[in-house]
């Protein structure tokens, strides 16, 4: 009876994670495609605007690394610091 409520748990958490990652994985080019949209009308400080870009290309990295939370916690980043 354990072995079978822990291999329903694991295979409820398995699933829970392959349905997340795909939702996250589509995230990430939409924040990365707002983020270069509003950096063209920007009005940041220099010091901001590098902090931004930096963040955008961190994200870009991490999407391609597949780690899409960490993407779209750092994306999410840049987006705060030009409102969007």
């Amino acid at each position: 009876m354990i072995k079978r409520t822990l291999v329903a748990a694991t295979a409820a958490l398995f699933a829970v994670g392959v349905l997340v990652s795909p939702a996250m994985a589509s995230q990430c080019p939409k924040d990365m495609k707002k983020i270069d949209a509003a950096l063209k009308g920007a009005k940041l400080s220099k010091d901001d605007m590098a902090k931004v870009k930096d963040l955008r290309k961190k994200g870009e990295e991490l999407h391609k690394a597949g780690k899409h939370k960490e993407s779209v916690e750092t994306l999410a980043q840049a987006m705060k610091m030009m409102k969007i």
